[in-house]
C-alpha cells in the first residue's frame, strides 16, 4: 500500500496558507475559541486571522451530545444571545431521577438529590443546533471555517513546537492509490494551533503522547453514549422533562444511566452511557440501550412514536484529576480533546465553551505581545483561577465513586455530594485505563439480549442508516490495526471478540475464511465516529486515524 508520505514525495510539496491562529474542530470549544479572539481583536481594533478545520460535511454534522444545558458560559460569551436566537428553547421544567429494576422504577425525592442532578435554570437543547448557531456567529465575526476538511497530521518547527496541521489527502484508493479525483493535503501554518477534536481526538492523543502531557496524572477514562431522537404522542410529551436513571439493564458492578430528555416539537432525546472500564465482554452497550427501553417506565413514553435519528460517542470521563498539561509549545488542547466534562453533572458544552473562551484569552494577549509558538502558561493559570475549575473540583470523586458499584458509589456519591458539597477533604483516583478492564470470556456467561422488533427496539444496521452515515466506499480503512493476527488469536481467543460487541455501529464482525478459520471483516463505512474501539481495544492494537474529510455521520438534530 502507497503511504501519504510517499503520495507527498511524489506530489508535494503542499500547498500551505498562514494564520495567526488554526483551530482543529468546529465543535462548541473551537468555535468559541475563534470566537472569542474575533471579539477581543475587534475591541482592540486589530486584525487578528483565524481558521476553524471541520473533518464533518458541515459545522455540527458530527456534533452528539444529550443535552442539557448550563448556560453560563454561553452568556459570558454572548450576553444577549436570546436577541441573536441562539436555539436554547426548552428551559428544564422538571428533574426525575429513577433507580430501575427490571419491573419497576423508584423515584428520588426532590430533597435527596445532590445539586449535580438539578437542572433549574438550564436548557434541553440540540448540542449540534447550538453548535451550527455559533458557526454562523464565527463567520459573522470574519473566521474562515472549512468543513470537510479533516486535520490528518501534526506539523511542528525545528525546535519541536507546532508548526500547524496538514489536512488528509482526497482521492485516494483502498491501497492508497491516487485516483483521478486526487488532491493533495495543504498545510496551516499559525503561530498557535488548537485542538478541539472532541473525546479521544485523533491528534490530540499523539500531542498528549509527543509531550507526555499526562505525566503523573490519572488515566483516563471514557464512556460511550448512544441516543436516539423520537418523536411521540403529544400526550406523553412534556417540554423540559428531564429524566435520569441508573440501575436495571446494568448489572450494579457496571458504571452507566439513561438520560430522557423532552425537547420542543414532541421530540424526545433518549440515550444510554456506559462506562467503557467494565470487565465483561459479552456486554454490548448498544444492546443495553435497545434492552432498557422496554422497561414498564420507559417503554410507555415511546409507544405509537416514531424514531428519527441515531448516534453514539465517546465521552471523556476521567475529571480534573485525568486531566493533562493544557499547553505545548505552539498550541494548545481544549474541550473534550483534554476531558473538560462533569461528569457528575453529566455536562461537558458549558465546559467547553468556557475552555475555548480562556485559551482565546491567553493567545490574544500572546500575539499582542508579538509571541509566537512558545507555551500559553496564562491559560492553564486561568483555568485554575475560573468558576470552571471549582466545579470540576467539586465533581472530581463522582467518577471513582460510582465505579466502585451502584449501591457503594451512590453511597460514596452521597457523602460526597450532599455531605461535604463536593468539598471532601480527600481525592480519589482511577487506577486503570478502559482497556486494562476487560477480563478472560471464560470468567463470564454469553448474555443472550432479546432480539430487536422493529418498533421499539433496533438492529444496528438500521440505526447506522438514519445516522446518515457514509465515507467514500474505496478509500483507505480508517480503523487501522498494529497487528493484523492479534484480532483472532488474542481478541477472539481471550475474550470472545469484543470488537464485535463494543462498536454500536456494525463496523467490526467475525466471519470465516473458506477453510473455516476466522477472520476480522471491517465494515469501514458503518464508522459513527465514535472512537469507542480505538479506547476499549483490549490490546490498543486498533488505532482510530482520520479519514477522508466529510465523511461519518450528517447529524442534523443530535
Amino acid at each position: 500500500m502507497t503511504q501519504p508520505q510517499d503520495l507527498l514525495a511524489q506530489y508535494g510539496p503542499r500547498e500551505a496558507m498562514e494564520y495567526d491562529v488554526v483551530v482543529v474542530g468546529g465543535g462548541p470549544a473551537g468555535l468559541s475559541s475563534a470566537i472569542r479572539i474575533k471579539q477581543l481583536a475587534a475591541e482592540a481594533g486589530k486584525e487578528v486571522s483565524v481558521c476553524v478545520l471541520e473533518k464533518g460535511s458541515e459545522v455540527g454534522a458530527h456534533i452528539l451530545s444529550g443535552a442539557v444545558m448550563d448556560p453560563q458560559a454561553i452568556t459570558e460569551l454572548f450576553p444577549d444571545w436570546k436577541e441573536r436566537g441562539a436555539p436554547l428553547n426548552t428551559k428544564v421544567t422538571e428533574d426525575r431521577f429513577l433507580f430501575l429494576s427490571a419491573s419497576k422504577a423508584y423515584k428520588t425525592p426532590s430533597w435527596m438529590l445532590p445539586a449535580c442532578f438539578q437542572n433549574h435554570g438550564n436548557y434541553v437543547i440540540s448540542l449540534a443546533n447550538v453548535t451550527r448557531w455559533l458557526g454562523q456567529q464565527a463567520e459573522a465575526l470574519g473566521v474562515e471555517i472549512f468543513p470537510g476538511f479533516a486535520a490528518a497530521e501534526v506539523l511542528y518547527n525545528d525546535d519541536g513546537s507546532v508548526k500547524g496541521v496538514a489536512t488528509g489527502n482526497m482521492g485516494v484508493d483502498r491501497h492508497g492509490e491516487p485516483t483521478g479525483a486526487f488532491q493533495l493535503g495543504m498545510e496551516l501554518h499559525a503561530k498557535y494551533t488548537f485542538f478541539a477534536e472532541g473525546a479521544r481526538g485523533h491528534l490530540g492523543k499523539q500531542l498528549i503522547a509527543n509531550y507526555k502531557l499526562d505525566a503523573g496524572k490519572d488515566p483516563q477514562t471514557y464512556a460511550i453514549g448512544i441516543k436516539e431522537i423520537w418523536e411521540i404522542d403529544p400526550k406523553m410529551h412534556q417540554p423540559g422533562l428531564v429524566v435520569h436513571t441508573a440501575g436495571w439493564p446494568l448489572d450494579s458492578g457496571t458504571y452507566g444511566g439513561s438520560f430522557l430528555y423532552h425537547l420542543e416539537n414532541n421530540q424526545v432525546a433518549v440515550g444510554y452511557v456506559v462506562g467503557l472500564a467494565y470487565e465483561n465482554p459479552y456486554l454490548s452497550p448498544y444492546e443495553e440501550f435497545q434492552h432498557y427501553k422496554t422497561h414498564p417506565e420507559i417503554r410507555k413514553f415511546f409507544e405509537g412514536g416514531k424514531r428519527l435519528a441515531y448516534g453514539a460517542r465517546a465521552i471523556t470521563a476521567g475529571g480534573l484529576q485525568s486531566l493533562p498539561k493544557l499547553t505545548f509549545p505552539g498550541g494548545a488542547l481544549i474541550g473534550c480533546d483534554a476531558g473538560f466534562l462533569n461528569a457528575s453533572r453529566i455536562k461537558g458544552s458549558h465546559a467547553a465553551i468556557k475552555t475555548g473562551m480562556l485559551a482565546a484569552e491567553a493567545v490574544f494577549a500572546a500575539l499582542n505581545d508579538g509571541r509566537q509558538f512558545d507555551e500559553l502558561t496564562a491559560y492553564s493559570a486561568a483555568f485554575e483561577k475560573s468558576w470552571l475549575h471549582e466545579e470540576l473540583y467539586k465533581a472530581r470523586n463522582f467518577k471513582p465513586s460510582m465505579s466502585k458499584g451502584l449501591y457503594t458509589g451512590t453511597l460514596l456519591v452521597g457523602i460526597d455530594q450532599v455531605l461535604f458539597g463536593g468539598k471532601a477533604p480527600w481525592t480519589l483516583h482511577h487506577s486503570h485505563a478502559d482497556h486494562e478492564c476487560l477480563k478472560p470470556a471464560s470468567d463470564f456467561t454469553p448474555i443472550a439480549y432479546p432480539k430487536p422488533d422493529g418498533k421499539l427496539t433496533f438492529d444496528r444496521l438500521s440505526s447506522v442508516f438514519i445516522s446518515n452515515t457514509n465515507h467514500a466506499e474505496d478509500q483507505p480503512i480508517h480503523l487501522t490495526l498494529k497487528d493484523a493476527s492479534v484480532p483472532v488469536g488474542v481478541n477472539l481467543a481471550k475474550y470472545a471478540g469484543p470488537e464485535a460487541r463494543y462498536c454500536p455501529a456494525g463496523v467490526y464482525e467475525f466471519v470465516k475464511n473458506d477453510d473455516n478459520t476466522d477472520r476480522l471483516q471491517i465494515n469501514a463505512q458503518n464508522c459513527v465516529h465514535c472512537k469507542t474501539c480505538d479506547i476499549k481495544d483490549p490490546t490498543q492494537n486498533i488505532v482510530w486515524v482520520t479519514p477522508e474529510g466529510g465523511g461519518g455521520p450528517n447529524y442534523s438534530n443530535m
